[in-house]
């Protein structure tokens, strides 16, 4: 079992930026591929980014791209979304989810591919 928790949300000006850290417990971190979600009000659950358990592959939803990095310290057991550039529009409940990966270089893009979740945290974009 692991056990996922969110933090770094809160309310930001249009422009700014915020950092989302997700701290895995419970299980051996390592050989986990890890995702961020966000969902808004009234929308469905949507890919934001994702990493594999090396690191050393990741991918970004489109609108997030150059703004948005994810990374992964496994001696922490934690996972980062560093998001700059923030927008109205990235307002949401942010959710981080994690997988087993058999392979280093692997990763998920939809909900259903990660078996753990956290609690979420929301983050508030003004204009």
């Amino acid at each position: 079992q692991v056990q996922l928790a969110e933090s770094g949300g809160g309310l930001v000006q249009a422009g700014g930026s915020l950092r989302l850290s997700c701290a895995a417990s419970g299980r051996t971190f390592s050989r986990y591929a890890m995702g961020w979600f966000r969902q808004a009000p009234g929308k469905e659950r949507e890919f934001v980014a994702a990493i594999s358990w090396s690191g050393g592959s990741s991918a970004y939803t489109d609108s997030v791209k150059g703004r948005f990095t994810i990374s992964k310290d496994n001696a922490k057991n934690t996972v980062y979304l560093q998001m700059n550039s923030l927008k109205p529009e990235d307002t949401a409940v942010y959710y981080c989810g994690a997988n087993y990966a058999y392979y280093s270089d692997s990763y998920y893009y939809t909900a259903d591919e990660y078996k753990y979740w956290g609690q979420g945290t929301q983050v508030t974009v003004s204009s």
